[in-house]
């Protein structure tokens, strides 16, 4: 099993996620070089076998969409589930994005509508085997804190052994 995600991918912070994600659970470290491990999540799961409309609509969202500027600083824990990530500031952008695809696919909220309000974020780790937010905070210092301007969002498959790059459309391009 496997489901698609629309996600805005963070290259400059591609070696560290790619890393801890071996570490955990190397069945979704993906053999594609587009594809990024870190992102902030837009929308998923996703329509599992998008049509060409669908692919037309998110490419119409994609392109009414501007390159988001966000500083990444702090690394910040989950209380629910422990996840240990980064929140991208500022993260209206992130927000009506998720907003603008929550609207056009109803049927697809975010998180499979898990959580009220969805919290854009990236992940860095996962508490188990003792990972603590101290620990991973250590470990990024050097990295922190990074600004970087996103300008695509991706669509991506992710299950085990076949994470992959779907489609990429730019941010404010025409469709």
């Amino acid at each position: 099993m496997g489901h698609t995600v629309l996600a805005v991918p963070v290259v400059a912070l591609e070696d560290e996620v790619r890393e801890r994600t071996a570490y955990y659970d190397p069945s979704y470290v993906s053999a594609d070089p587009a594809f990024v491990h870190a992102h902030i999540t837009i929308l998923a799961p996703w329509v599992p076998s998008p049509t060409v409309a669908d692919l037309a609509a998110v490419a119409a969202l994609a392109a009414a969409a501007d390159p988001i500027v966000a500083t990444f600083s702090e690394v910040s824990a989950f209380p629910d589930n422990g996840l240990i990530h980064l929140r991208p500031e500022p993260d209206d952008a992130f927000r009506a994005l998720s907003a603008a695809f929550a609207q056009r696919y109803p049927g697809f909220p975010p998180y499979a509508g898990e959580f009220a309000d969805p919290v854009p974020h990236l992940t860095l780790d996962h508490p188990a085997g003792g990972v603590t937010q101290s620990d991973v905070r250590d470990r990024v210092a050097g990295l922190l804190p990074i600004t970087c301007t996103l300008d695509r969002l991706d669509l991506q498959w992710w299950a085990e052994d076949d994470c992959r790059l779907l489609r990429s459309w730019q941010f404010g391009a025409p469709p």
